[in-house]
Parts: structure tokens; sequence; C-alpha cells
């Protein structure tokens, strides 16, 4: 795998002029969409063939029942893992899952319960899972800033009209939280056996700007995240957002 072959796409809000003179904080942000399998082969490849990058988002379930090796492997690349997994005797049996650059898990979500954040390295972080997209949105109980909204997606879209409406809904959440919101989707698999299955990811910045999306295309994408503020100092106007394709 190469490394970041071009810069496809570059946000500057109105006040990065002033970026220098303050200092910034920066996040790197892997985007996979992996095959669905088993163990966790692709995460571990990804992992190891990009050190420089502060978080993997992966999609809704890949992690499985997977959960300690998961943390194993982000202690071990001392890279934060966003994904999701599953507890097959629970319903619903979905989790939405932060572990951070330590390995603990700082964040676990049970599907359709309101969303919760959790702050890292200056930095609050959500988590959607897959068509909590559509029917609920980003839900909190609390007040507070939000700075990135994690969207984990299990399977492709079944139809050009889904594929749609979830891109404008992310899209109505960044503008209304002003904040970033990123998603992906596994690269194989299928809803319900459906006919069509088309891979998703998306980056979208606070005002409603998308950034990319890839559209069965599921080569892996890093989002390059500047800000001049983090924590409850964050301005949207104060954020600069790069995303680099890899080959």
């Amino acid at each position: 795998m190469k490394k970041h072959v071009r810069c496809f796409k570059v946000w500057k809000a109105d006040r990065y002029s002033f970026i220098h003179e303050w200092g910034t904080r920066e996040m790197k942000i892997l985007i996979g969409q992996p095959k669905l399998e088993p163990a966790l082969n692709q995460l571990e490849r990804e992992l190891r063939s990009n050190p420089d990058v502060d978080i993997v988002l992966y999609p809704e379930g890949y992690l499985n029942q997977n959960v300690e090796e998961a943390c194993r492997l982000a202690a071990t690349y001392e890279t934060m893992i966003v994904s999701g997994h599953r507890r097959l005797d629970e319903k619903p049996k979905d989790r939405a899952i932060i572990m951070n650059k330590a390995g603990d898990i700082v964040l676990e979500k049970a599907k359709y319960t309101p969303a919760t954040t959790v702050e890292e390295t200056g930095w609050v972080i959500g988590t959607l899972l897959c068509d909590e997209l559509v029917r609920q949105g980003f839900r909190k109980e609390s007040d507070g800033q939000v700075h990135l909204i994690m969207h984990s997606i299990g399977v492709g879209m079944f139809s050009e009209e889904q594929y749609a409406e979830w891109l404008e809904e992310a899209r109505q959440i960044a503008i209304a939280q002003q904040c970033v919101i990123m998603g992906t989707s596994h690269a194989d698999g299928a809803y319900r056996d459906s006919d069509i299955s088309i891979p998703i990811a998306y980056c979208i910045a606070p005002s409603g700007d998308i950034l990319f999306e890839s559209r069965d295309d599921t080569r892996t994408r890093i989002v390059d995240l500047k800000s001049v503020r983090t924590g409850q100092d964050w301005m949207a106007a104060d954020l600069n957002i790069s995303v680099f394709c890899l080959e």
C-alpha cells in the first residue's frame, strides 16, 4: 500500500489565517472499508502500514466478538479504534465502541440508545451506528460541543435513493452540530441479501460541504484535521481539513 498519493480535497474555514499565531492541534483519521472477516487481519495491516494516524474508523460489526484482540492492537500500535462489535446474546446485539491509544475502552454504546461522547486529546468524539443516522439522528441527553461524529455502517447501500438519503442526513447533522461527520461501510456484504450493495464512505465539514463521498470505491482515506482550539473552546471556524487517498 502506498502512502498519501494525493490530497484531493481541502476545506479551510474563514478564520484559518490565524492558525499559525495560535498554534494547532492535529488529528489524523484513517477511514477504512474492509471486507467482512472472522478475524482482524485487515485492521492490523492498516495499523501496521499507517503508524502516523491517530484514529482508525471501521464499519459496524467489523470487530465481531474480537474486542480483546482489538484492544491489544490499539495498545500495540498506539492508535485509537472506532468501530462496532456484537453481543449475540443481547438485543440489540450491535454496540459502538471506542478504544484509546492505551487499549482501554473509553466508550461503548448499544444501538438505538442516546448518543454519548468521549474527550480524547482535546477532541470530543461521538458515534453513530448504521441506520441510527436516519432513525434517530445524533440524539444526545446532555448539552455540549461535539467535534467529530464517527458513523460506522454495516454494509453498502441497497439503492441509489438510500445512498443519497443517508449522505444528506449526515450533511444536516454536520450543519446542526457544527462538527465533522465521517462514515464507512464494509466493502462487501448486502442488506438482507439485496441484489444491490453500494459500499459507502464519506467525510463532511461543519459547513455541510462534502469533502469526499466514496461510492463503490473502497480505497482507504486519511482525513487530516487541524484546529486552533479543542475542548470546550472549539469553534468550527478554526478548523482546516485535508483528505488523502491511499492506493
